[in-house]
């Protein structure tokens, strides 16, 4: 598996059924959230050939798109190991809906989410074989449950019980994630039903530290 995100997904009510409505692009809105996300620094667009396929933009780079009901941010900030602590100017720009941080890291198998609604953290879970469980908070969502249960076990059932230390492999959780809160995947089985994710647009922007020296 080689998918990897580091993602924000604001959304008023239902994020899945927003992105499934294959929503126009509200390009000044994407301008006006960018700013308000990043103060502190000037964003140069570089393009409108994102989108919702590559949420893994390199640091200087964020990936962002506003539209009816739901906006999708794609920065280097998101990708932390303990998502209960992402700063609180991005959870408050959820407003009182729901604001779910999807987190992947193929190369390390680490894998996190975290759900605030009407800005209160709901649930919050990071993952990887190295690390073991670096945060558990909250009840687990409903389509968790199987993957903790061993329904979807890692490698030759015939294998040491102890050869992973997780019933589930981290990144198939995580399409999980993906499928049922945002209706999509990135790897795995083809499913027609799906959302295809290179079907929402997100726009580019460079990122740039503003110099605050004052030159007389």
């Amino acid at each position: 598996m080689g998918a990897k995100t580091w993602m924000l997904v604001l959304a008023e009510s239902n994020a899945r059924d927003a992105l499934a409505a294959q929503p126009r692009l509200d390009r000044e809105a994407t301008r006006q959230l960018a700013n308000l996300l990043f103060p502190g620094e000037r964003l140069e667009l570089l393009g409108e050939d994102g989108d919702l396929s590559y949420t893994c933009p390199p640091d200087d780079e964020v990936h962002i798109g506003c539209f009816p009901g739901v906006s999708v941010i794609a920065a280097k900030e998101f990708a932390n190991d303990y998502p209960s602590r992402l700063p609180q100017r991005f959870i408050a720009a959820g407003g009182h809906g729901t604001a779910t941080l999807h987190v992947m890291h193929s190369v390390v198998d680490w894998f996190a989410y975290a759900v605030w609604k009407n800005g209160s953290l709901q649930r919050s879970l990071s993952l990887s074989p190295d690390s073991g469980i670096l945060e558990d908070i909250g009840p687990r969502l409903d389509f968790e449950q199987p993957y903790w249960d061993g329904a979807h076990p890692v490698g030759d059932e015939d294998e040491e019980e102890d050869a992973y230390p997780f019933p589930f492999h981290p990144l198939e959780l995580g399409e999980e994630v993906l499928k049922n809160l945002f209706g999509y995947q990135l790897e795995g089985y083809v499913d027609a039903s799906l959302l295809q994710p290179e079907s929402v647009p997100l726009l580019r922007y460079k990122r740039i530290r503003r110099s605050w020296w004052k030159f007389w």
